[in-house]
């Protein structure tokens, strides 16, 4: 990078990058293609890596390298993670198999006294040796080379000297189109993951948000091939000990499974939504009892629960009813209600001022003076638009309403207030 590129992408990093790549004719000696991507990836990391962002020096990849890595809040939770599961450990090494834009790396790294970012592309490996320094990374090492072949290298794990490995198999198969099966990522952890067991004491995948986690912990908690268990000689059996989905702002951003050498059983599920965690272990919950007599009969108001994305996703419904003394709604409609405000809550949190059916005249009477509202569908035979179609209301406002079936066939509207 020249003088007058470096001071092009100061002097512009603030301005709209669609319209800087019209001016190139006025910028001879700059390298404007490599500019442009520097200014949108600093632009980028003011909202997703502000910690990044205020670093003078950092250089960034093109737009897809920034559009997959983690953002600040997914890789400071990842740290957690590791930093609670390694808390007793003296010594340790960490390695980054599919290292990428260095992230997650460079949140992890400081937790081991060795830490080795492995990567294939020779781009982004300088992008690394670059910027690590400026991280405060100085005993990061940056190795240019195929995960699997490191892998083999790796030495093999022992109570004294523990190994960390962190793998984000890329999602996008060879056409550039995304990909949520396990084993159509690249590399196939499935077929890696004795290797992987017989190097580490700890495996930390990244994986889809997207991916069944069910499908995804069988798949990885099978005996080690041609090894023996813990029971009799070996210790090399193991399998994923947590999952943990984690949301951000009630979006769903990333499945995290934590494999263990000599790791048997049930994985605890860590549901994590911002600053929430909801924690579980299947087969433990009580199965909850669907709301009937006493709440369908009550008069509004009562209380509407809509559990986070993470809770969603894990599909933990009974365990989230049992521990918390709400009633869903019905089998299939993963909402809650309960008589008595349960403010902790792990979700939004609604009054409930008017309850109709579908019939016409209930439904005039019900939406009296209402024309606009937030509508969610729950296990319901309309989609969003059609039932706000029928209903003649806009979106937006601060009237929520949730249409679902209350018990095994009873279509229901439910009117309400958010609750902060």
């Amino acid at each position: 990078m020249n003088r007058t590129t470096e001071a092009f992408i100061r002097a512009h990093r603030d301005d709209d990058v669609r319209q800087l790549v019209f001016q190139g004719s006025r910028y001879p000696d700059v390298d404007l293609p490599y500019a442009l991507d520097q200014i949108a990836g600093w632009q980028r990391a003011c909202k997703k890596l502000p910690s990044w962002a205020a670093v003078d020096g950092l250089r960034y990849p093109p737009h897809l390298s920034m559009e997959q890595c983690s953002s600040e809040s997914t890789g400071a939770y990842k740290r957690s993670v590791l930093q609670r599961l390694t808390a007793s450990w003296r010594d340790g090494a960490l390695y980054d198999l599919t290292g990428g834009f260095g992230v997650d790396f460079s949140f992890l790294a400081p937790l081991f006294p060795t830490a080795v970012y492995v990567e294939r592309q020779a781009s982004l490996c300088e992008l690394a040796r670059h910027n690590f320094p400026l991280l405060g990374l100085r005993h990061a090492d940056v190795l240019c080379a195929e995960g699997e072949a490191v892998l083999e290298e790796i030495p093999e794990a022992t109570e004294s000297s523990p190994v960390v490995l962190f793998l984000d198999p890329a999602r996008r198969d060879s056409h550039g189109g995304k990909t949520v099966l396990l084993e159509d990522c690249t590399p196939d952890v499935t077929r890696l993951r004795d290797g992987l067991l017989r190097k580490a004491t700890l495996v930390m995948l990244k994986l889809s948000p997207m991916l069944d986690w069910h499908a995804a912990v069988a798949a990885l908690s099978a005996p080690v091939s041609g090894s023996v268990c813990e029971e009799t000689s070996g210790d090399v059996c193991g399998g994923v000990c947590e999952v943990h989905i984690v949301s951000v702002g009630n979006e769903c951003k990333e499945l995290l499974l934590v494999l263990s050498r000599g790791f048997r059983g049930a994985p605890t599920v860590y549901c994590v939504n911002d600053g929430d965690s909801f924690i579980w272990q299947p087969g433990m919950e009580t199965v909850s009892v669907i709301a009937n007599a006493e709440i369908m009969r009550r008069d509004p108001p009562f209380f509407l629960y809509e559990p986070n994305s993470s809770i969603r996703k894990a599909g933990c419904f009974d365990a989230v009813s049992a521990r918390f003394g709400v009633f869903p709604l019905g089998a299939n409609s993963h909402l809650f209600v309960s008589t008595r405000l349960v403010p902790a809550f792990p979700g939004r949190r609604f009054v409930v001022e008017t309850v109709t059916t579908m019939n016409k005249k209930q439904l005039k009477s019900a939406l009296q003076g209402i024309t606009q509202a937030n509508i969610t569908v729950r296990n319901f035979p309309m989609t969003v638009k059609e039932l706000r179609r029928k209903l003649k209301l806009r979106d937006g406002g601060d009237t929520y309403l949730f249409a679902t079936t209350v018990g095994d066939r009873e279509h229901r509207l439910f009117i309400c207030k958010k609750l902060n």
